[in-house]
């Protein structure tokens, strides 16, 4: 099976850059998108609407004079309202009928899917975070509790069935920003910008600590979780082994560049690739790709780079703004695709992307 590389759907409506994509639980009908204009939105990518807002046609890369059908316009179920900040990272519970979402509201807000009422609200008090929260997931049996990292350093357990306003636990170890979480069982899995990666066993007691050095901004786990893949600031993401701690390999390119921004790496494909984002850098790499609005693709098992794609963006939604880079001279800004998330937690047939331009696109089978 070769790399789903075909765009089949556009998720429109966000009036800033996307920071969270999110599918429901399994088979991953519909998608969740955070955006810096503090709004959620709920897509369904197999409803398409009708007629496009945009051009019949976008230009093959392949044969010039040639086009490709308009990728469509997925339907907007439903929009969620009452972040007061960006938002910046989102988990659906199990049975799809909550979702948790954080941001700059320095709280974690649980959700009712049918309603679009938030059931919740964790901190915004003075046993919260401090800071921004950069990201969430759910935990426990039947999703009881919510796990958020924050800018603040702390990892805050949240009793989703109690009405208590405290934590019922707080992880504080990390030096620096917690960027990255990952739950499985009794363990939660923190990524900081101090370049460690935590694994907690709440119910032991026991903090295993790895060390990455730059510092980490991606987190997954394998399905087995006897392995996790780590992207850090230094254009590396790593497979590591849980039970040694060894690196077990590295995922890079010339080419390819993560040194500024929060760029998410995920396995896809039923762990065939390891895929990631592009982030747009001072100079034109080697193979000129740098920043271009680019998925990157790795094979897991050997480390080789198997494709690079070209995420489109529909007629009259290209990004506009510009930057000064570091020589001085002013640069374009490109679509930076900073977030992704696989169907069926990488098990499924597409997977979906947002960047800058405000834009999330899907790729593969509908």
């Amino acid at each position: 099976m070769s790399f789903p590389d075909r765009p089949v759907a556009h998720l429109l409506g966000s009036n800033g850059p996307v920071h969270a994509v999110s599918y429901s639980a399994s088979p991953g009908t519909y998608i969740l998108t955070g955006s810096a204009d503090r709004n959620i939105r709920l897509y369904n990518p197999a409803s398409h609407n009708q007629p496009q807002r945009y051009g019949s046609a976008i230009n093959s890369s392949k044969t010039p004079g040639t086009t490709k059908p308009a990728v469509p316009e997925a339907r907007l179920i439903q929009t969620y309202t009452a972040h007061g900040y960006e938002v910046l990272d989102l988990s659906v519970s199990s049975d799809n009928e909550r979702f948790a979402s954080v941001g700059g509201d320095r709280a974690a807000f649980l959700w009712d899917v049918a309603t679009a009422k938030t059931i919740r609200r964790f901190g915004g008090n003075a046993h919260g975070h401090t800071a921004r929260v950069n990201c969430v997931s759910f935990a426990g049996d039947g999703d009881s509790l919510v796990i958020s990292g924050g800018f603040d350093t702390s990892v805050r357990v949240w009793d989703a069935k109690s009405n208590s306003a405290k934590p019922i636990q707080v992880l504080d170890e990390a030096k620096d920003a917690i960027t990255a979480l990952a739950v499985r069982d009794a363990e939660v899995i923190a990524g900081s910008v101090d370049g460690r990666v935590r694994s907690y066993d709440v119910r032991m007691g026991r903090c295993v600590t790895d060390v990455i050095g730059a510092s980490v901004t991606s987190l997954k786990l394998t399905r087995d979780g006897k392995a996790m893949l780590v992207g850090s600031l230094d254009s590396k993401i790593r497979l590591m082994d849980r039970e040694s701690g060894t690196c077990l390999k590295t995922y890079a390119d010339d080419g390819w560049r993560n040194e500024e921004l929060r760029v998410q790496a995920v396995l896809g494909s039923k762990e065939k690739y390891v895929i990631a984002g592009d982030e747009l850098t001072a100079g034109t790499g080697p193979s000129g790709l740098n920043g271009d609005g680019k998925i990157w693709a790795w094979d897991l098992l050997t480390g080789k780079l198997v494709a690079t794609v070209r995420v489109p963006c529909p007629e009259g939604f290209e990004p506009k703004k510009r930057m000064l880079g570091k020589d001085g001279k002013e640069k374009e800004r490109s679509n930076v695709i900073s977030c992704m998330a696989w169907r069926a937690d990488g098990w499924g047939d597409q997977f979906c992307v947002g960047g800058t331009s405000g834009i999330a696109t899907v790729f593969g089978s509908l």
